[in-house]
């Protein structure tokens, strides 16, 4: 029999704008017993996402202090739960599932739990990518954008990775995952970039190997001949990390290739345009494209628009260089939020306002 807290934490968890939703064999309850210890999961139930002192989630629980402290430092050692330094203290917030905590155990997957997490994302039906806004955004190929069109830094992945004094890369969790269940592709496996303004961030991390701003550079232009998708967080500012995603494996994206949820992922405010004097007819692009948006129906590739999510890969391929991403109209850009406090009130107001409907 699966201990209540369980239940209370699963609830907890999709009270949050990210949302954690049931399924009708209760997989999720398993995960989060797979996760947390009973004792764990009674911390991670009474913590907020805002992080906060260890005497603050003692005492709601009525647990000494000291104690406390170090249960929720062997939790953060363990990627489930968040911390940050507050003046000469640890503090501590509660994180959600995705993004949060599930990517936190690349080092522990194994196939059982690659194998769980599966049947709780069927079973959901990727519910986490049906609300507003999106988790993720998509980053264009730089290269992809002609000169003379301004690009906001958060559209550049190249600008993020220059405002950052420390890099990290780690293998993609999502990859692994499929592997680990006898699915997924051959495209790169550490192939995801975090990034911090603190020098030497990564250099002790169990999860990630340290790497220098040209390395950085580098992985990035092998993901993209690899076609590869970048996409980071849907908001512009405090941004810590780019993926390099597939839509045969990453959690997100295989929200629009397995259950058609066109907005699983933010499309970037751009759109491929082709220029019908270079354009050869080849169809390169139509197999470069993740997201079935191309055709080539007479000798002339073709953009079906509302496939399109503006990423770039098509145009870095094409031969005669008859690609090129443009800004969208006005009236269909979409600024992403501002940070990720905005992104969560917007998110909550969604999911309550798609509750109440």
């Amino acid at each position: 029999m699966t201990d209540p807290v369980y239940r209370q934490l699963s609830q907890h968890l999709d009270a949050i704008p990210n949302g954690y939703p049931a399924t009708p064999s209760g997989i999720e309850l398993q995960l989060l017993k797979r996760l947390f210890s009973p004792e764990e999961a009674r911390l991670a139930c009474v913590m907020h996402l805002d992080a906060e002192p260890p005497a603050e989630i003692a005492a709601r629980l009525g647990l000494e202090p000291a104690e406390t402290r170090k249960a929720l430092k062997a939790m953060a050692m363990k990627g489930l739960i968040g911390f940050e330094r507050k003046g000469s203290q640890l503090a501590f917030s509660l994180m959600p599932f995705i993004v949060g905590f599930y990517e936190a155990q690349l080092p522990r997957l194994d196939a059982e739990l690659a194998t769980m997490f599966e049947q709780y994302y069927q079973e959901s039906h990727g519910a986490v990518m049906r609300a507003q806004p999106s988790v993720h955004r998509i980053i264009p190929v730089g290269e992809a954008v002609p000169v003379e069109i301004e690009v906001f830094p958060y559209e550049r992945a190249s600008e993020l990775i220059n405002g950052a004094r420390a890099w990290g890369v780690r293998n993609c969790i999502c990859r692994t995952q499929q592997h680990l269940i006898g699915k997924g592709c051959d495209r790169p496996l550490e192939a995801c970039m975090v990034f911090s303004p603190i020098e030497g961030a990564f250099d002790r991390s169990p999860m990630d190997r340290a790497i220098t701003r040209e390395e950085a550079h580098h992985i990035l232009r092998q993901t993209e001949d690899a076609g590869l998708v970048h996409s980071t967080g849907n908001y512009r500012d405090g941004i810590e990390y780019i993926c390099n995603c597939c839509t045969c494996c990453c959690g997100i994206m295989r929200g629009i290739a397995e259950f058609g949820i066109p907005t699983a992922v933010a499309r970037s405010d751009f759109l491929t345009f082709v220029d019908d004097v270079h354009c050869t007819g080849c169809g390169e692009c139509v197999d470069r494209c993740p997201f079935h948006a191309l055709s080539v129906p007479e000798l002339l590739a073709v953009v079906e628009e509302a496939r399109c999510m503006g990423c770039g890969l098509c145009a870095s391929a094409c031969s005669t260089e008859a690609l090129h991403l443009e800004r969208r109209a006005v009236g269909e850009r979409v600024a992403p939020p501002a940070d990720l406090s905005e992104w969560r009130a917007l998110r909550d107001a969604q999911r309550a306002a798609g509750a109440a409907g």
